[in-house]
């Protein structure tokens, strides 16, 4: 039986502490790209959901739209990103990754998979088969309940931001 008042045993403890570290171990390795880890994240998002409006984006990044405007700005001045209009709405804009931002992806996503076989050394084949499996279910179970919740509150967060925020892997 594990003790929850020790941090290495209790699971809600370990995640958030691994996911900062292994934020940290990308970044370190990230430096040279010139972005933030926002807009690295940001950047990310737009490009496994390309076409995403900015509004939908600010959900699922979790933080407030003026900051996501803010974060978009940066990389539509660096020519990663760019606006279109949404056909459905002419108020809202869409988001996609430029020809320059596949590249710079590229080299991204090299680097995040450097950070995630740090994290995994030591870790049998076998054994992150199973953790991602029990992970997997984890967020299934979670979202399950956030759509329950919201079926009988109307009032309860979307957990259609939630799911698409956590269904899209981020750098690490």
């Amino acid at each position: 039986m594990s003790s929850f008042s020790d941090p290495k045993q209790n699971i809600g403890f370990l995640m958030k502490d691994v996911t900062r570290l292994m934020r940290r171990s990308f970044m370190r390795r990230a430096d040279a790209f010139g972005l933030t880890q926002a807009q690295i994240q940001a950047l990310a998002y737009v490009a496994r959901k390309q076409g995403v409006r900015q509004v939908t984006l600010a959900e699922m990044l979790e933080i407030q739209p003026i900051t996501t405007a803010r974060l978009i700005d940066k990389l539509v001045e660096e020519g990663l990103v760019e606006r279109r209009p949404d056909p459905d709405d002419r108020r809202a804009v869409q988001l996609f990754v430029t020809a320059k931002a596949d590249k710079l992806l590229e080299r991204i996503y090299v680097v995040a998979a450097a950070a995630r076989e740090e994290a995994m050394t030591g870790i049998t084949p076998d054994v992150q088969e199973i953790l991602i499996s029990a992970l997997g279910q984890m967020h299934d179970n979670l979202i399950a309940g956030e759509q329950s919740t919201k079926s009988s509150d109307p009032d309860a967060p979307d957990a259609g931001a939630i799911t698409a925020t956590n269904s899209a892997t981020k750098p690490d």
